[in-house]
């Protein structure tokens, strides 16, 4: 319950910060230092960039596009699109996609961070953050992330977030010109009674 002359957190739009890093929602001013963190870090993400497959043709024309389509998902209460902020300086963005609600109340958590951003502990607090968003604020019960099982990055960032791996899913998502299997983890809001950033600072602590 909330006393008089206080408001309900709000799922969207919201601003999640821990330390030097910052979550916010992507807006039409990112473009620049999107573009600028994408172009310096092509090589990085090309092999596990989705793509759109040859016949389809719903994909963004433009920075400007993308983000009305990810803002009309917000509106919706479909996606959460976010970007990261490390140190002050845009480092990616985390998006929860695919939002059902009802008796499943499930998202999809995708992620990507600069070249100049990985290993230094940044992907995985972003992800807790907006995961602790999900489940206590949004009212999600599960969150899934799905992984390219080359990708030793992306399951260092699952690895670290003590995620649970419950299965393997071929042909997935077309990525990098074909379509990819994935390794898919998930965890329920049980997982993590004590919060999942507060979760992961406790295991890297042991580390």
């Amino acid at each position: 319950m909330f006393g008089r002359g206080k408001s309900r957190p709000r799922p969207w739009p919201v601003v999640l910060r821990d330390g030097d890093l910052t979550v916010r929602p992507i807006a039409f001013g990112d473009q620049e230092q999107w573009t600028a963190l994408r172009a310096a870090s092509a090589e990085w993400l090309r092999p596990w960039e989705a793509t759109v497959p040859p016949g389809a043709h719903d994909a963004p024309a433009s920075f400007r596009e993308l983000v009305q389509r990810l803002h009309r998902g917000a509106r919706l209460g479909t996606t959460l699109p976010f970007v990261l902020e490390a140190e002050g300086r845009f480092a990616g963005q985390v998006t929860v996609s695919n939002v059902v609600r009802g008796s499943a109340q499930f998202g999809s958590v995708g992620y990507w961070v600069g070249h100049e951003f990985a290993g230094r502990g940044f992907a995985p607090r972003a992800v807790a953050l907006v995961m602790d968003h999900c489940f206590m604020t949004v009212g999600l019960h599960r969150l899934e992330v799905c992984v390219r099982p080359e990708n030793t990055n992306s399951l260092r960032v699952v690895e670290k977030l003590d995620l649970h791996e419950v299965g393997y899913a071929p042909g997935y998502l077309h990525i990098d010109g074909d379509w990819r299997d994935h390794r898919v983890y998930a965890a329920t809001r049980e997982h993590f009674p004590e919060g999942v950033l507060a979760h992961l600072k406790t295991h890297l602590s042991r580390e």
